[in-house]
């Protein structure tokens, strides 16, 4: 009997001894937090040039970690965006192009790990508040994919009967708590409240969860048009609506660093903040800012797709830094993983771990080259270091068009035929100098890039099927 008793009790230690050993490595893992905007521009910061408001605390952002300079979103518009940026991939590998459509029967595909579902492994509770647009139908919403918890929008804050045409496109917008609907009809009067609601839901999450690892999306509908601000910062800013738009902003990432800080985790939090592409130029003073890169958002040039980043992690990411290397959002799902210790996802994913230059090692270039696809699946252009080649394509452009104002677009041409070239982002990042003439030499090696990126991902103009191309998931009847 003692003998049991002794064995009994020798088991009961060692289960105890490796639980609390699970316990403290699933404490010490970092917690993480993802502020995504909608339509920010690259010039829409104080500390790249933006003028008649100021963001106090994404400057503190900076000064206590990281400025990315050369980071780019997956594709320059939205639900192409998102899905680069939660699975990893270039968007058309796993099927997605532009942007879904409230009527879209296709959405995030079962197949596809999501940074939730990487990090779900290692024991993370997550949550997303804000806007999804990977699919509206149940099958294809957040809590099917990774997420513990859901509060927002399905899509875009202007699909509804905003636009002249609204009234007999699209329904009204309805607002959800995980895969309910709990408002069928959103009104400008909720809008203006949704950075506030969306931030306050991630400031409560946080409190709720800082005994274990978590990882919270916040995925903002500001700065898209229609523009909302809440009574707070309305009327607050020298540069009008699109100012006070921004200046929330930078409040809610202030409300979520205070919370950190009260919560003792700010030593142990990494966290994130970027854009899903580059401003709706043709809206004009309800547009941001590209701090004269060229185009905006829904092309492959700079404009649409270079986005500001900022990464704060304390004791890991030297602050007041600068990286100057090539990152794109793709690259945040392997970066987590790695950082948080979970395996990648078993499908082939397109990001790299760009842990070595969150630590400042920047002699070190996870990313050697980046592929510019837009719509139809074409490969708009290519970059290696500082050389970008722009591929002859069909494409948007907003110049030579006079932008609206107050909420109103104004015209662009939406086929525009791009003769392409070679241009030096060092020198030029407006890209206006072709200079394939002076260096065939980089032509012939981006040319190269461009003939495998077209076996691998395909390429619809050019008849390429690709060789690794995967499908959108499908609504299923049940």
């Amino acid at each position: 009997m003692k003998g049991t008793t002794l064995f009994s009790t020798i088991l009961f230690l060692l289960f105890a001894s490796c639980t609390q050993q699970a316990d403290e490595e699933k404490s010490q893992l970092p917690n993480i937090v993802l502020i995504y905007l909608d339509d920010m521009g690259y010039g829409d910061l104080s500390l790249t040039g933006a003028t008649g408001y100021s963001t106090p605390n994404l400057d503190r952002m900076a000064t206590n970690g990281m400025f990315f300079t050369h980071f780019y979103s997956p594709q320059a518009v939205c639900s192409a965006s998102r899905a680069g940026l939660l699975t990893g991939c270039y968007p058309n590998r796993i099927g997605f192009s532009g942007a879904l459509s409230h009527r879209s029967l296709t959405g995030i595909s079962d197949e596809e790990e999501t940074i939730a579902e990487v990090l779900k492994k290692k024991g993370y509770a997550t949550a997303i508040f804000g806007k999804w647009h990977l699919g509206f139908q149940q099958q294809f919403l957040p809590i099917h994919h990774g997420f513990d918890e859901f509060y927002g929008i399905p899509y875009s804050n202007d699909m509804w009967p905003y636009h002249p045409s609204g009234p007999n496109v699209f329904p009204d917008l309805p607002l959800f708590e995980n895969d309910s609907i709990i408002n069928p009809a959103v009104t400008p009067a909720d809008q203006e409240q949704f950075t506030t609601d969306f931030t306050l839901r991630t400031v409560d999450f946080i409190k709720r969860n800082q005994k274990q690892p978590f990882f919270v999306y916040l995925p903002h509908p500001m700065p898209h048009v229609p523009l909302h601000v809440s009574d707070k910062f309305k009327g607050k800013s020298a540069q009008g609506l699109y100012g006070d738009v921004m200046m929330e902003i930078d409040w809610s990432v202030g409300q979520i660093i205070q919370t950190l800080e009260e919560t003792g985790l700010v030593g142990n939090t990494l966290v994130i903040f970027t854009s899903d592409n580059g401003p709706w130029l043709n809206y004009g003073n309800h547009a941001g800012s590209t701090a004269g890169l060229r185009e905006g958002k829904g092309t492959s040039f700079e404009g649409g797709q270079r986005i500001p980043c900022l990464m704060m992690w304390k004791g890991v990411i030297p602050e007041s830094t600068v990286c100057n290397n090539l990152a794109s959002s793709i690259d945040i799902l392997p970066t987590l993983a790695s950082v948080s210790g979970a395996p990648l996802p078993e499908n082939k994913i397109d990001g790299v771990n760009l842990l070595p230059l969150l630590q400042g090692n920047f002699n070190v270039h996870p990313r050697k080259s980046f592929y510019y696809y837009y719509r139809q699946n074409s490969l708009e252009a290519v970059r290696t270091n500082h050389w970008k080649l722009v591929l002859p394509h069909p494409g948007r452009t907003y110049e030579g068009f006079q932008p609206g104002n107050d909420g109103l677009p104004g015209k662009v041409n939406g086929n525009y035929l791009f003769e392409g070239g070679l241009y030096d982002l060092r020198r030029d990042p407006g890209e206006r100098y072709d200079v394939s003439e002076s260096h065939p030499e980089i032509v012939r090696e981006l040319e190269k890039i461009a003939h495998e990126a077209r076996e691998d991902l395909g390429d619809e103009l050019k008849d390429i099927p690709g060789k690794n191309r995967r499908q959108p998931g499908r609504v299923t009847k049940n």
